[in-house]
């Protein structure tokens, strides 16, 4: 399916975009990287990663032209695998970064029962990203699940596909957990996507861990 790049209207921070690309880089390395942006036809960014400061400079649609490269590059399954690790990443990166302002790197927040911790920190989490990028979140309960829910998803912006996509926002959700609850895992999956037809992009975590 052909898939163009939407054109620019909304933002993440520089500091955002410079955590992804570090994190890529993480991943693939720097040459895998420079063919991926090369192929998204942003090799600027190749050259000088964003600032590392909170004006907004990182485009959604850069983002979704990434991911598509990610996938036109490697292969949708090896593309997925590859976006999944730099999601992981991705919250290495983050918790560095921002734990601080969060409150999630205080150790009475370490100390809260793990369905607090979990309400605590995707709530101001979303909070930020509400607040800092033009992304458009929203964490949700049910008895079952955690849901977080992009209204406005930068991850796969402009793109059309058959099947979620958002792999980066299910490792990025992965690792959370695996910090959160002291190394368990849990069963993350993108329920529902923008680019495949659907009203929002739905990241959905069991409740009980795997292990």
């Amino acid at each position: 399916m052909s898939e163009q790049p939407a054109p620019e209207t909304y933002f993440y921070p520089n500091k955002l975009g410079r955590i992804i690309l570090l994190s890529l880089e993480e991943v693939l390395g720097r040459t895998g990287l420079k063919a991926v942006l090369n192929l998204a036809d942003l090799g600027h960014y190749a050259r000088a990663f964003p600032p590392n400061n909170m004006d907004p400079g990182f485009g959604f649609s850069e983002l979704g032209a990434i991911h598509l490269s990610l996938d036109r590059l490697y292969g949708p399954r090896a593309g997925r695998g590859l976006a999944l690790r730099a999601g992981r990443v991705c919250f290495r990166h983050g918790l560095r970064e921002f734990g601080p302002s969060l409150g999630i790197s205080d150790l009475s927040f370490r100390l809260l029962p793990l369905a607090m911790k979990i309400k605590t920190g995707a709530g101001a989490l979303a909070e930020m990203l509400n607040q800092y990028t033009d992304q458009m979140v929203r964490f949700e309960e049910t008895e079952t699940h955690y849901l977080w829910r992009m209204e406005r998803c930068a991850l796969c912006w402009g793109r059309q596909t058959h099947s979620a996509c958002c792999h980066m926002a299910v490792g990025l959700a992965q690792e959370a957990l695996f910090w959160l609850s002291g190394g368990k895992h849990y069963l993350v999956e993108e329920a529902t996507c923008a680019a495949a037809g659907d009203e929002a992009c739905v990241v959905r975590v069991a409740r009980q861990a795997i292990d």
